[in-house]
């Protein structure tokens, strides 16, 4: 491509991820990037345009060069985010699951009908979340259709990518009179016109806000809704997302109700394809790894949450060694950071508690599961390139025919936790900021190629 056709030429050096364990430094590249916020063209020094290119992007006025101590990141993925739940982020972490959902989040997420009450709360999530480097967020929204869509309005309005799900919701005995779908006929055909109105928003002709479809979990879905939510997603080939085999409480739940696993149950429903998203999975066994990969379905790890919510360590070892398609969540507000990067520091932590055990009562042998730890390696790979791989988009990565959606970390500032030193090696300096990057460090961050924080 003609220099001529780049949006900008950013320069600096860079960390990407191609797999788990393959981590590409890029030492002063130049990121040729085209107007529909591609990633062209890839030069390095050595390359014998290189001076070229940058000269004339220096020239033209498009050259964005950053200075020493500044480390370009892929954007965070977040692939599972409650965004009406941002009022109760750090409250009720003390209650069991089953109480925290009905005397705390289920109220909350009723005042959402108040479209105005809606505005301001997902106005300050979405710029918060921007300011924290995640460029793209996987939604669950609440049932009602309108505040949903008004969600998809800011993320289009501040420049964030993301997935949006209206929840549905409908079973009479497990939500509340007050909040649910007032059947499944209901959930299923405002679902459907949510898809279409979302996909004709304004803004949205790229399709940078996708729909998803979004039965909130098996205990709150009818058998009727789950199947026509299932018959939809054949129909559209929208995205799905949903928790699954989350706690005891709810993976007994539907053993006792259908006598299989949550993976098998989904899959009965039409609800599990390459493009499912299941948050959580801390109680899946052999034949669930198995059925998730065969579909080529993906798992949002949500370590921080599942400290209060799971019940135990989702198996994070075992499963990347399955080749399971895994990303990291938030699970705002279950989890209390709106921060991926400390979603991958608690996903290195719950890696090693389930590697060593916990209980000191008991002798070293039988205290831990052995070969179950993860390293920063791992978790920046799930932060940015496997969450693109579970969303199935080119995004998560810094590398050619990918959109450049990337944060720009500084460790200069008199305020920075980030202690580079000359002797680091560019291994050092990545755990370093996957460690100790804070809020306060990013200082630039892109979606498509454009400056939106």
């Amino acid at each position: 491509m003609s220099i001529n056709h780049f949006k900008v030429v950013v320069k600096g050096q860079a960390y990407s991820a191609s797999s788990p364990d393959n981590i590409n430094y890029m030492n002063d590249a130049l990121f040729c990037i085209d107007q529909n916020g591609y990633i062209s063209d890839i030069y390095m020094p050595q390359h014998s345009k290189y001076s070229e290119i940058m000269g004339i992007a220096h020239a033209k006025g498009y050259l964005h060069e950053l200075h020493s101590g500044q480390y370009i990141l892929p954007g965070f993925i977040d692939l599972h985010i409650h965004a009406p739940q941002w009022p109760n982020l750090g409250k009720a972490l003390d209650r069991p699951l089953e109480q925290w959902l009905q005397q705390y989040t289920f109220p909350l997420e009723a005042r959402y009908k108040d479209l105005d009450y809606a505005q301001k709360i997902y106005h300050h999530l979405v710029k918060t979340l921007l300011t924290h480097g995640t460029t793209t967020a996987v939604y669950f929204a609440t049932v009602h259709r309108e505040p949903s869509l008004e969600l998809g309005k800011i993320c289009l309005e501040l420049g964030q990518r993301a997935l949006i799900g209206k929840v549905a919701m409908d079973d009479v005995d497990n939500c509340p009179s007050y909040y649910r779908d007032c059947s499944a006929e209901h959930g299923i055909s405002e679902t459907r016109r949510f898809i279409r109105e979302l996909l004709e928003l304004p803004g949205n002709e790229k399709g940078r806000v996708l729909p998803v479809i979004t039965p909130r979990f098996i205990p709150c879905c009818s058998d009727e809704l789950l199947s026509g939510l299932g018959e939809l997603a054949q129909e559209t080939g929208c995205h799905i997302q949903t928790h699954c085999s989350e706690s005891d409480w709810e993976h007994n739940y539907v053993i006792e109700r259908y006598g299989v696993t949550d993976c098998q149950a989904l899959y009965n429903h039409g609800l599990m394809t390459h493009k499912t998203i299941l948050a959580h999975c801390n109680h899946i066994n052999d034949g669930d790894i198995s059925l998730i990969k065969s579909v080529s379905a993906g798992i949002a790890h949500c370590p921080l949450s599942n400290f209060y919510f799971a019940n135990s360590v989702f198996p994070l070892r075992q499963s990347l060694n399955k080749n399971l398609n895994i990303g990291l969540g938030s699970d705002i507000s279950a989890g209390h950071s709106p921060s991926v990067f400390e979603a991958c520091r608690h996903a290195i932590t719950a890696s090693k508690a389930l590697n060593d055990g916990v209980n000191s009562q008991l002798p070293p042998e039988l205290r831990g599961c052995p070969e179950s730890s993860v390293s920063f390696r791992e978790a920046f790979w799930l932060a940015t390139g496997g969450g693109g791989k579970v969303l199935d988009l080119p995004i998560g990565q810094l590398r050619e025919g990918y959109l450049f959606d990337a944060m720009v970390i500084d460790t200069t500032g008199d305020e920075s936790d980030i202690n580079i030193r000359d002797d680091d090696t560019t291994d050092d300096i990545l755990q370093k900021l996957i460690y100790t990057t804070h809020r306060n460090n990013i200082c630039e961050v892109w979606v498509n190629g454009d400056k939106v924080s």
